[in-house]
């Protein structure tokens, strides 16, 4: 007991939503101290000024981002950051032995050429990108377990993939045939001020936007190709609704046997998910709702069959900040570290 040491953890883009879950999340982990917070636009702010309701529980000052600096102080770095600045700190962290965990696009994508096509930013980093492996646990626990860099999914791709995943994986479904229906709360477009994102014009109304171009349709493709053992193309469309945490991901497919009905899709769901302590199957006719997963790191997995059209539909609910971003990130870091995943994660959601 005498010898025991926390590990030292870093977090860039603290300030920011994904930032602030890590910070609560991480002071609640008993292994783990966090030592830097690192900004740019917030650089010499006490983070306690930024959220004051945290300043009884932390007392550090946001630092310059300077991976050499932060490379010398953690062994583990959490990358909070716009899309396009993980690829210019991770390849000096991991040089100097840091574990990354990068929450942008920046290592979620095993062609960068994909990456830049929908990003529109060229890359020259690949012997980097070839190292990264894609933050899932529920799929990828024992590569990510090796991993020392980790690129944590969107939190669209994690709810539609869990709830596709067994699908794909067995070949349930006619791939090409799937279509997600996805809808976010506000928190999910970052704290930055967003015309779209006021009380005025988000609140009593609800919005497709990106329709066939949002930036989360490749990686989810990605995921879809691999477990399909063939490259598979879905039809995804995104949603605004006026809440602030959630995302419901609706998911709808063709079956490849009319005579399965829900009770064999359920029985399957949970066995393939048998071992992935944050995901919950629902009871037949039960269908999970957002606030069910707010605050937790849980999805919640509703299915159903119609046997009119020979689709299933399946219900995937996660609170986006959590297992959609910073928990996913903390389950990831568990799993790298050699210890328990659910860790320091929150079992139970805030309800009502």
């Amino acid at each position: 007991m005498g010898n025991y040491r926390r590990v030292r953890v870093g977090i860039v883009g603290a300030s920011g939503y994904g930032g602030v879950q890590l910070v609560r999340l991480l002071i609640d982990h008993p292994d783990v101290e966090v030592v830097y917070m690192g900004g740019d636009s917030t650089t010499g702010k006490k983070f306690a000024d930024i959220y004051p309701h945290l300043a009884h529980a932390i007392n550090l000052t946001v630092e310059k981002v300077d991976p050499e600096v932060i490379a010398e102080r953690c062994e583990v770095v959490f990358l909070s950051v716009p899309n396009g600045l993980a690829c210019q700190m991770a390849p000096i962290l991991l040089a100097k032995g840091c574990k990354v965990l990068d929450l942008s696009a920046d290592y979620r994508f095993t062609n960068l050429s994909t990456y830049s096509a929908w990003y529109g930013k060229e890359r020259s980093d690949n012997e980097t990108a070839s190292k990264a492996v894609y933050g899932l646990p529920e799929l990828y626990r024992e590569r990510i377990a090796e991993a020392q860099l980790v690129g944590c999914p969107g939190c669209y791709p994690t709810a539609s993939l869990l709830a596709l995943s067994p699908l794909l994986k067995q070949g349930l479904i006619v791939p090409e045939t799937a279509i997600i229906d996805a809808k976010s709360g506000t928190s999910g477009g970052g704290r930055e001020a967003k015309v779209n994102m006021l009380l005025a014009e988000a609140d009593n109304s609800i919005a497709a936007y990106a329709v066939a171009k949002h930036r989360h349709t490749p990686e989810i493709e990605q995921i879809c190709s691999e477990l399909a053992g063939h490259e598979v193309t879905v039809q995804f469309t995104p949603h605004l609704v006026p809440m602030v945490r959630g995302i419901l991901s609706t998911v709808y497919a063709n079956l490849r046997d009319p005579g399965l009905v829900r009770d064999d899709l359920i029985t399957i769901y949970r066995a393939f998910y048998r071992n992935s302590p944050w995901i919950k199957i629902c009871d037949a006719d039960t269908y999970p709702q957002t606030k069910w997963a707010c605050g937790s790191n849980l999805c919640y997995i509703g299915i159903e069959v119609d046997t009119r059209t020979g689709r299933i539909i399946v219900m995937s609910v996660i609170d986006n900040l959590i297992k959609g971003q910073a928990g996913q990130a903390v389950q990831c870091m568990n799993l790298m570290m050699g210890w328990d995943e659910t860790l320091g994660l929150p079992k139970l959601g805030f309800y009502p």
